[in-house]
């Protein structure tokens, strides 16, 4: 049969030794001198024998009491990373977005706005694929994503359309005539690789996959290197430095496509979907949208 440990015992023990007496304990835990002998004795209980030898001015831990000192110190000191962890400070409100990537330059005018709807909220950031971070919201570990895709048919996430972002192609790799034009692709799932392959494939020109990976830094690479064309936000040669691919019988990029916000259906309240709609069409306004 096991016994659970009660935190509140092992931290009096904790802080009565730190602090060298009951009564300094007593008044650093906000509770009566006697609540914390009572704390003691229970744990004299526990091993079976006194935690302390003297309870005079001079206090020293018996043997079984100097044991059982290193396991609370642990555990006390566990519990509190984990209510630091999950629990946020009284007044405070968590909250986790994701950005897709070919977004996450406006991050710092989407915290900025964001946070000054929501002073007391403390804020963790994950940016990656449009796809990847909207099952995160549908499962809860975000609270929203700005997610560069469709409106997610799934009905556990709310989501909300911001408007219709413009694409074209950069990047001018070395392409000999009727040889097939390299392609530089984000890996599946991704919304954008199928409409980019729908394009080639209605259109007359030969491709080939010339490079994938599923982060936007390696896609940029390899087109700044010259390994192919990428389809990327119509201002990624601000954005980035990107150069502009020579159009010559390319079809024309797809999209324009939704940007969304998708919000996890814990947190769509209406104050936070109203604070997050308007500080992420505010920051977002030097991008290319369509009119």
């Amino acid at each position: 049969m096991y016994h659970d440990l009660q935190i509140n015992r092992l931290r009096a023990l904790v802080t009565v030794v730190d602090l060298g007496g009951f009564r300094r304990a007593a008044e650093a835990l906000h509770v009566t001198q006697p609540a914390i002998s009572q704390q003691i004795r229970q744990l004299g209980n526990l091993v079976k024998g006194p935690i302390f030898i003297s309870t005079g001015r001079e206090l020293r831990l018996s043997h079984q009491g100097e044991e059982l000192l290193g396991y609370a110190r642990r555990i006390v000191s566990l519990n509190d990373e984990a209510v630091d962890r999950f629990v946020p400070p009284a007044g405070n409100v968590r909250v986790s977005i994701g950005i897709g990537d070919q977004l996450a330059e406006a991050l710092p005018d989407i915290l900025r706005l964001l946070t000054r709807g929501m002073p007391h909220a403390q804020v963790s950031v994950r940016t990656g694929l449009s796809e990847s971070l909207e099952g995160q919201v549908i499962t809860g570990q975000l609270d929203l994503a700005l997610l560069l895709q469709p409106r997610s048919p799934r009905a556990s996430a709310t989501g909300y359309e911001l408007g219709h972002m413009r694409m074209d192609w950069f990047g001018q790799p070395a392409h000999g005539e009727g040889a097939a034009l390299p392609l530089t692709l984000f890996t599946e799932p991704c919304t954008l690789r199928s409409r980019i392959l729908e394009a080639f494939d209605a259109s007359d020109v030969p491709w080939r996959v010339a490079y994938e990976g599923s982060e936007l830094v390696g896609l940029r690479a390899a087109a700044k290197a010259g390994l192919g064309v990428a389809c990327l936000i119509a201002n990624g040669d601000e954005l980035w430095g990107l150069p502009r691919t020579v159009r010559f019988s390319l079809p024309d990029p797809p999209g324009p496509i939704p940007v969304t916000l998708a919000i996890s259906t814990g947190a769509a309240t209406p104050s936070f979907v109203k604070i997050a709609k308007k500080a992420l069409q505010n920051a977002l306004r030097g991008y290319p949208f369509a009119e």
